[in-house]
């Protein structure tokens, strides 16, 4: 059980540590004249409890700041910075609150050398077991992830696949095929080798975790054709996206999906044409804009396919897909992905 990114279970080591801890150091400090074994323990005590929350907030405050293993080291420099500058305001101040040796200098080098360093070596201890639970937990989840990635991408490849290679879809396009073949052989060419293009960007790129956008814009491309073949007149895509753009990357096949939904949900005739918008917003967004004229007969949309994008763009961090939605239209937003280096993702 969670509280805050905090198992319960921490809380229970935490209190149980503090009194332990607080034994141990009665023994590397020296004990005051007339101090009594429990007056001892009770001080130390009141020192660790402190020390120990004090510097657990702040592991837990720099977490949530650089939450990402590839902060690991700014992260633990900047914690040991605040926690040993911690232990230096906190220490003296909790010695003259206790009238703890009342006669030494707090602001002295001696005073310094001799107590702080003890509280440092034992926070450092605790920092370190701290640290090591949390790298583990990062590694932990990462493995998770992209075991969760790898049964997406199956789930997505066997619904894409399942979409394109679908009875229906396969009627549809040989009759297309037969009826262009009777009226316009040329054409005819045209429709197979866009169709041949189609299935052969599904099978070289349905197990990529990402693909250009030059890439899947010229797929998507020889996908529209299929479908202008089947809506002649009544379906129009406008793509409008600069050349400096089509070099960033988006996960394969999310085009082909944004423009299908948009096909699915909404009628296309003579008297109400779909319109298709496919272009770049605030410079890292992919966006998908068509008219909005929802079909009545599919009833209420499962969401699957956004659902689908969703979470594989989880995978590449904190990337919202936006979905606005008004009267006159239905938009998808998603944000284009920059590859600096191998393995290495940012946020265009």
């Amino acid at each position: 059980m969670k509280i805050a990114g905090v198992t319960v279970r921490e809380v229970y080591v935490r209190w149980i540590g503090i009194f332990v801890l607080a034994y141990v150091m009665i023994f590397l400090h020296g004990r005051e004249p007339g101090q009594t074994m429990l007056d001892k323990y009770l001080t130390a005590l009141v020192f660790t409890t402190v020390f120990w929350n004090g510097a657990f907030a702040i592991f837990m405050h720099f977490r949530k700041v650089y939450p990402q293993i590839r902060q690991t080291p700014k992260r633990l420099l900047i914690t040991f910075a605040c926690l040993v500058l911690f232990l230096l305001v906190g220490d003296p101040i909790l010695c003259y609150i206790f009238n703890i040796n009342e006669e030494v200098d707090y602001l002295s080098l001696e005073y310094y050398l001799h107590e702080v360093p003890i509280n440092v070596v034992s926070a450092a201890i605790i920092g370190s077991i701290y640290e090591n639970v949390y790298f583990y937990e990062q590694w932990h989840t990462s493995i998770k992830l992209n075991e969760e990635l790898k049964n997406q991408q199956i789930r997505t490849q066997f619904e894409v696949l399942q979409n394109q290679m679908s009875p229906h879809f396969l009627f549809n396009s040989l009759n297309t095929l037969t009826t262009l073949i009777a009226e316009d052989q040329n054409v005819a060419i045209s429709f197979t080798e866009k169709l041949s293009e189609v299935y052969r960007y599904i099978l070289q790129n349905k197990e990529k975790e990402l693909v250009s956008l030059e890439d899947e814009l010229e797929f998507v491309k020889a996908y529209i054709f299929l479908l202008q073949m089947r809506y002649p007149e009544n379906l129009s895509v406008d793509i409008s996206i600069a050349e400096n753009q089509r070099k960033k990357s988006i996960a394969p096949l999310t085009l082909q999906m944004l423009v299908e939904n948009a096909i699915k949900h909404n009628v296309i005739s003579k008297a109400h044409p779909l319109h298709i918008d496919i272009f770049i917003e605030n410079e890292k967004l992919l966006a998908v804009k068509n008219n909005l004229q929802e079909k009545k007969s599919i009833g209420k949309s499962t969401k699957t396919g956004l659902h689908n994008i969703r979470s594989r763009y989880a995978y590449f961090g904190d990337h919202k897909i936006d979905v606005i939605v008004t009267a006159d239209y239905f938009m998808v937003t998603v944000p284009l992905i920059e590859v600096i280096q191998e393995k290495s993702l940012v946020s265009a």
